[in-house]
């Protein structure tokens, strides 16, 4: 573990000069069943990484079986239920070893076995952290899918991976909501000839509907023993598959494997954290997310850490649910996203104050750059003063944290993400590509490869290239802006391509474009972000329709609905505005740019638009925004 900044500089000198040295080093702390022939081979232009190639390995031997001689009985995963009534979970090392092999002889008896791929559609309960990590240990490919998205965007990401099993539970619980989990998942089966079998969590004990490939989760447990040796597998091994929403209509499978994803994981969660022995870490984030997948499960797990899941929500049964959390189980490490702090702040903060938050000593930020005002916010009233706040920038294709101050370490700068961690080479790039030295503003992009990066987009590499390799050849193109001041320290400015960050969740603007597309009354729409208050970006959508004179407040609720449907709650528009065009080139592509600042009310600042194809219509949108 970096300890002092001088260690932290040296630690970055070093990978930088020999990253093959640096990054053995650090993966030589781990369990391996074979070594590792060659550190690093990597080829940017082509694109293709390969880290500790030949190396042989499980994860889950190294977050579970090797901890097993140290501490068995310390808490792993504990569990707070999203009825505080129900009392939480302590999962020890021992039993979650136990049940983890448990459920992986499960998945073995109903033909699961190493490279397939299984899908995993869940509420925030042990049993989906359980189910990945089975997964890991038998070789199969884990996608999970977040428990808030429809059924058609999850027969898509079942589709597209072919994945041969879904695990699901017949329903959810958030907040005063339960989602009808199985119900979804049964609409979404009807397209999904894959599939030939579905194990069903109880967990609301709702009625649900039965089908052929359906078995109850706990009826097929009972047919198995505990001892499932873990399965060999490669470094580079694929270990999961997590979509993420693309710039394209369709969501890119991101995959990560064995090897280097551990390693990157495990080293990041170490120095980010500072956590120590007796720490208790919540990540309120869904492992639905790649934050739950990294910091949550794998992360934590293979550094013997206690790691909470949450299941509810911070506004149920009342807004200081966290901070009752945190008080109840002396949470020492609180990682949240600054949706969540922004919404949070808006509430008296007497509702902070009653709680006993005197064991926090470390705060985290993910998903989105965090405002200066939220930063000052969680510093005064959470941390009182006493945290230090890592404010990390990373993303669902680099599988770990890439930037961010190491909590009380390294230091730290409200609303900077700072110093890039040990080993990622990040530089600011100009539209021409050519790098910028010293202060600036510019294009976010990493020129040399980390453990964690992602391999490709599963069965699709050539889009893998073209997304990640091609804007900028030699460099990974993240998407990002950045901005670097004099000490090196970097700010995340916001995406530069067609994703919106809607409470820390990526949304590609051309799904939901297609989806409301299919509205029979829309000739075509254009979907951009605008600043929210509270999520950080919302929803503005231009609609074209076929009728000027129709009732837009009905069209405007079938689109909601509609976009609800297909991609999932988080995706509804915030506002939708019926115009009779789009300010587009004369070439016919849409200038998203100026429906952003019109969205934005930024009108004084949208440029010269005399080249427009119909540059009148930027007034009526005027109008209309007023």
């Amino acid at each position: 573990m970096i300890k002092s900044l001088s260690e932290f500089k040296q630690a970055s000198a070093q990978a930088k000069e020999n990253p093959d040295g640096f990054w053995s080093e650090v993966a030589s702390e781990f369990q391996w069943k074979a070594p590792w022939k060659q550190t690093l081979d990597f080829d940017f232009s082509n694109p293709e990484v390969k880290w500790f190639v030949g190396g042989k390995l499980n994860i889950t031997e190294n977050c579970l079986d090797r901890h097993l001689a140290t501490q068995p009985n310390k808490t792993a995963i504990l569990f707070e239920p999203n009825d505080p009534a129900e009392a939480a979970q302590h999962i020890t090392y021992k039993e979650l070893h136990k049940r983890v092999c448990q459920t992986a002889n499960m998945l073995k008896a109903n033909g699961a076995k190493k490279g397939d791929r299984i899908c995993i559609y869940m509420p925030m309960v042990p049993e989906l952290a359980i189910a990945v990590l089975a997964c890991a240990r038998i070789g199969a490919i884990h996608s999970v899918v977040f428990a808030g998205f429809s059924a058609t965007a999850l027969a898509a990401r079942i589709n597209d991976a072919s994945c041969s099993m879904l695990l699901t539970a017949d329903g959810g619980f958030r907040g005063a909501k339960t989602i009808a989990l199985k119900e979804i998942a049964d609409e979404a089966l009807v397209s999904c000839s894959t599939v030939n079998c579905c194990l069903v969590l109880q967990r609301t004990q709702q009625v649900v509907q039965w089908n052929s490939i359906d078995k109850w989760w706990h009826e097929e447990l009972e047919k198995v023993d505990d001892n499932c040796p873990a399965e060999v597998m490669d470094s580079e091994d694929p270990l999961f598959i997590l979509y993420t929403s693309g710039s394209t209509g369709k969501p890119k499978g991101m995959v990560h494997t064995c090897g280097g994803y551990m390693v990157y994981t495990a080293y990041t969660f170490k120095n980010v954290f500072q956590c120590q022995p007796n720490d208790v870490y919540w990540c309120t984030a869904d492992i639905g997310w790649i934050t739950g997948h990294s910091y949550i499960v794998y992360g934590p797990l293979v550094n013997g850490a206690t790691t909470v899941m949450f299941e509810g929500v911070p506004s149920y049964p009342a807004f200081d649910r966290f901070w009752e959390v945190c008080a109840k189980h002396k949470i020492t490490h609180f990682y949240t996203a600054p949706t969540a702090i922004r919404a949070l702040e808006k509430h008296p903060t007497s509702l902070v104050e009653k709680h006993d938050l005197s064991s926090l000593k470390v705060l985290g930020s993910v998903g989105e750059p965090i405002n200066a005002e939220a930063w000052h916010w969680y510093d005064e009233h959470v941390g009182k003063h006493n945290c230090p706040i890592v404010d990390t920038w990373w993303q669902t294709e680099t599988g770990g944290i890439l930037i961010s101050s190491l909590a009380g370490v390294t230091p730290q700068k409200p609303t900077f993400a700072t110093l890039p961690m040990p080993g990622v080479q990040v530089v600011l790039l100009n539209n021409e590509g050519d790098e910028i030295e010293g202060e600036g503003e510019g294009i976010l992009a990493i020129k040399h490869p980390w453990p964690s990066i992602a391999r490709t987009i599963w069965g699709d590499h050539e889009r893998y290239k073209n997304v990640y390799f091609s804007a900028y050849p030699g460099y990974y193109f993240a998407g990002d802006g950045a901005l670097r001041d004099a000490e090196g320290n970097y700010r995340i400015t916001g995406r530069v391509d067609d994703v919106v960050i809607v409470s820390g969740h990526n949304l590609g603007t051309a799904p939901i474009e297609n989806a409301i597309n299919e509205h029979p009354e829309v000739v075509e729409s254009a979907v951009v972000g605008y600043p929210h208050d509270i999520k950080g970006n919302a929803l503005c959508t231009y609609v074209i329709v076929r009728d000027m004179g129709v009732d837009s407040s009905i069209i405007e609720k079938e689109i909601r609905e509609e976009v609800a449907k297909t991609i999932g709650p988080i995706a509804k528009p915030d506002r939708i505005l019926v115009v009779s065009g789009l300010p587009k080139t004369r070439s016919g592509k849409i200038m998203r740019r100026i429906l952003r600042k019109l969205a934005a009310g930024e009108h004084d600042q949208l440029g010269d638009i005399s080249t427009l194809l119909n540059p009148e219509i930027v007034e009526e949108i005027k109008r209309q925004n007023s």
